[in-house]
């Protein structure tokens, strides 16, 4: 099942896209705005579907089948310049690679969005001109080493490597695969997220956009998060210089 946003202006950079939600996430982000795609997270609807993620004002649908929202893309091929798998996670689809090419096969290009837990599922994906996305957005939530807290279950003294290394692995993977992609980092509350994790994570980060964005409450997957201001202008000013320090491209999206 997928939720649609048939018209997106800031999903696929440089296009009028349109965004296919794919329910289903490994990771528990107390922080996350999609609560309606985490399996086990109360579904909360609104005027037409569940609420908007991300902040994002725009509706999506009501859950559909893929085959139904393939059917509708069809229809407005003319009109779109491309068209973005998100989520949740969009590789914990089982035909993650059949779906991504019937959107192909429309003329529309691919853009994903991962969390980067599935390198093997990616480099599948990739390994087939039918399957390859052409563009890829990789989230980069905290420092490899403290992954482990967003499993389900996850312990604050206890992390995960595991998660972790997908991480890495997704990242090296899509920098030697070529195609053209770009990081994304939210900047949490009260310094949930620091310099340190920036410097921890920018080895696996290039010479590729990496663009910052505020988190804004509401939605939240963890309803105390709800409850927590949004971020100052500064704590992302800090991660940005911190990024340029070590030479990396960071943007604001503020």
């Amino acid at each position: 099942m997928v939720c649609l946003r048939k018209t997106s202006l800031v999903d696929y950079p440089g296009k009028v896209g349109a965004v296919l939600f794919f329910a289903g996430c490994g990771l528990r982000c107390p922080w996350c705005q999609n609560r309606d795609l985490v399996p086990g997270a109360p579904r909360e609807t609104g005027e037409g579907g569940p609420s908007g993620g991300l902040g994002r004002g725009d509706k999506r649908s009501a859950f559909m089948s893929v085959e139904k929202a393939l059917a509708h893309l069809e229809k407005r091929r003319a009109v779109l310049g491309g068209v973005v798998l998100s989520g949740g996670e969009p590789l914990m689809q089982a035909d993650a690679a059949g779906i991504a090419a019937a959107v192909k096969r429309l003329g529309l290009p691919v853009k994903l969005d991962t969390n980067g837990m599935h390198p093997g599922v990616l480099e599948a994906l990739c390994s087939h001109e039918a399957s390859r996305p052409q563009y890829i957005a990789l989230d980069l939530k905290l420092s490899p080493g403290r992954y482990g807290r967003l499993l389900p279950g996850g312990v604050e003294d206890a992390p995960d490597s595991r998660p972790g290394e997908a991480l890495m692995q997704s990242a090296a993977l899509i920098h030697a695969l070529g195609i053209a992609h770009e990081y994304r980092t939210l900047v949490l509350p009260q310094g949930y997220i620091g310099p340190g994790d920036i410097r921890a994570l920018a080895p696996l980060v290039d010479g590729a956009p990496w663009y910052f964005r505020p988190f804004i409450p509401g939605n939240c997957l963890d309803p105390a998060w709800n409850s927590l201001p949004r971020p100052a202008a500064t704590e992302g000013e800090a991660l940005i210089r911190e990024a340029r320090r070590l030479g990396k491209n960071p943007s604001a999206l503020f």
